[in-house]
């Protein structure tokens, strides 16, 4: 048993030798015991996307026994607009499974994240954290299908100028130190994430450094393993909450905004999915792309106006999404295609044993690799409600699944050519919302698909539609081509989104 958690990085893991997901109450409080917890912290997210924070201290074995167990009263109407102060009251309830040694406290503490209740004692139905168990639930009972999910965080680094090996400028992805100067805060934050549960496939510097106003921004992504996709919106957020705090810590500036300045790399929310049944990957079907997978993709696209409320929530978010760039604004899918919206990546497909070719004196492995195919939704970016987001992606896997015509739609809005370049399919295609006020508004023509499986509820779903049209944005674009000012006032608003 001990070597299953030998390399766990997970301290709570590694130490009551148990994955995260079976945490109990006693396991907690053994572990707060023993290692001399002093404190601890209950997170939940409001509407902005940002963790909140409630502090204990520990008095007494009987009174940890007594948070753990009942939890606190919050204000929800502080939290949620869609919440009126007559009603407001709410309980957070910590799901033990998140549990984590928090790596910045000054003492001991344990940080759990919490799920909303009514004062009837059931959860919220509007809460985050809840609707995407909704959502994970009714496609697993509905299908039988578990969905995994994984996020690209890519964030952009600000320091002062340094002029010893500059990077050229759009041309950072996957550089070395020293060229990457961000390496060693970025592996940082990765070991912190590790450490707090998050499990990480990679880092690496993106495309996108530039030089403004004497400062240095420096484009850099972390990727996850995929998970369940309730973990996965979990580690997501913990993430982005421990890397502004070690930039706080550092005395830098870091950013997940989707845009920041004209002409320069965006930062998106890339988020791959797969379906499993009976624990296999059903996105592959001999070494090739499944029909499940394309009822899934034609889910995708048939909510994607939808889906860019949820995951594009504020108006720089659309100075991203604008034709000839990386980002998507075509509504299609295409295989290694990163012109699309959704791209179905490399997946290890093939039978070649590549690392036998490269390293002669290795036997042959026969390992199947394909499981970690997925497919990947390209448009959301760091704006995102990220619970929102993965319950959207659920939902629309669900709709795909459910719809007579999926495989229809699947191949009429499959492309292998470079959108950017070729417009020969556009006649065919629609396009992306190119606005907050369009999102708002598809929320509510695409609102009987949402409120099928009673994922979303109806209040939240106008609240969200009408805080998107507030921006007023529809002709923003416009405006900000003879007005740069107002460009930078938006980008001054909305730099700590999410």
């Amino acid at each position: 048993m001990a070597n299953t958690y030998r390399l766990n990085p997970n301290i709570i893991s590694s130490y009551l030798k148990k994955d995260s997901k079976d945490f109990t109450r006693n396991d907690i409080i053994t572990f707060i015991i023993d290692n001399e917890v002093k404190m601890v912290n209950f997170h939940y997210v409001a509407d902005d996307g940002r963790l909140k924070t409630l502090n204990f201290v520990i008095n007494s074995e009987q009174h940890l026994q007594e948070i753990l167990t009942s939890g606190e009263r919050v204000d929800g109407s502080s939290l949620f607009a869609h919440i009126q102060a007559g009603e407001s009251d709410l309980y957070v309830i910590p799901r033990y499974r998140t549990a984590f040694i928090n790596p910045f406290a000054e003492v001991a503490t344990i940080d759990l994240l919490c799920t909303f209740f009514t004062k009837e004692g059931k959860p919220l139905e509007s809460g985050p954290d809840y609707i995407l168990h909704k959502a994970a639930t009714a496609l697993k009972t509905q299908k039988g299908f578990d969905f995994q999910a994984m996020g690209e965080l890519e964030y952009y680094v600000i320091s002062d100028k340094e002029d010893l090996f500059a990077t050229n400028d759009q041309a950072g992805y996957q550089e070395s130190y020293p060229f990457n100067k961000m390496k060693n805060f970025r592996t940082k934050a990765m070991q912190l994430i590790s450490q707090c549960g998050g499990q990480i496939k990679y880092g690496h510097s993106e495309v996108g450094n530039f030089v403004l106003d004497n400062k240095n921004y420096e484009q850099n992504e972390i990727e996850f393993l995929a998970c369940d996709v309730e973990s996965a919106a979990d580690q997501l957020i913990i993430a982005k909450w421990i890397i502004r705090q070690l930039a706080f810590e550092y005395d830098l500036s870091v950013t997940f905004a989707p845009k920041i300045t004209e002409g320069k790399a965006g930062s998106g929310l890339h988020i791959h999915t797969r379906l499993l049944k009976d624990g296999k990957n059903v996105m592959i079907e001999n070494h090739k792309i499944s029909d499940t997978a394309k009822k899934v993709i034609a889910g995708y696209i048939d909510l994607a106006p939808s889906l860019t409320a949820f995951g594009n929530t504020n108006p720089t978010s659309y100075f991203r999404l604008v034709p000839h760039q990386e980002a998507p604004t075509t509504i299609c899918w295409g295989d290694r295609n990163r012109s699309v919206l959704v791209r179905v990546p490399l997946g290890w497909t093939g039978t070649n044993d590549m690392s036998k070719i490269i390293n002669p004196k290795e036997n042959i492995n026969n390992t199947d690799f394909s499981y970690k195919q997925t497919v990947e939704y390209r448009a959301a970016d760091g704006s995102a409600n990220i619970y929102h987001l993965m319950a959207g992606l659920c939902l629309a896997a669900l709709h795909g699944l459910e719809m007579e015509n999926a495989l229809t739609i699947a191949k009429d809005t499959y492309v292998d050519i470079n959108i950017f370049d070729d417009h020969s399919a556009d006649d065919k295609l629609n396009v992306l919302p190119d606005s907050c006020h369009q999102a708002g508004l598809a929320i509510q023509n695409q609102k009987n698909v949402l409120l099928k499986h009673k994922i979303f509820t109806d209040n939240l779903l106008d609240c969200i539609s009408h805080n998107l049209k507030e921006y007023n944005d529809q002709n923003l674009r416009t405006e900000i081509s003879t007005n740069k000012d107002l460009l930078n006032k938006l980008v001054h608003e909305h730099f700590h989104c999410g």
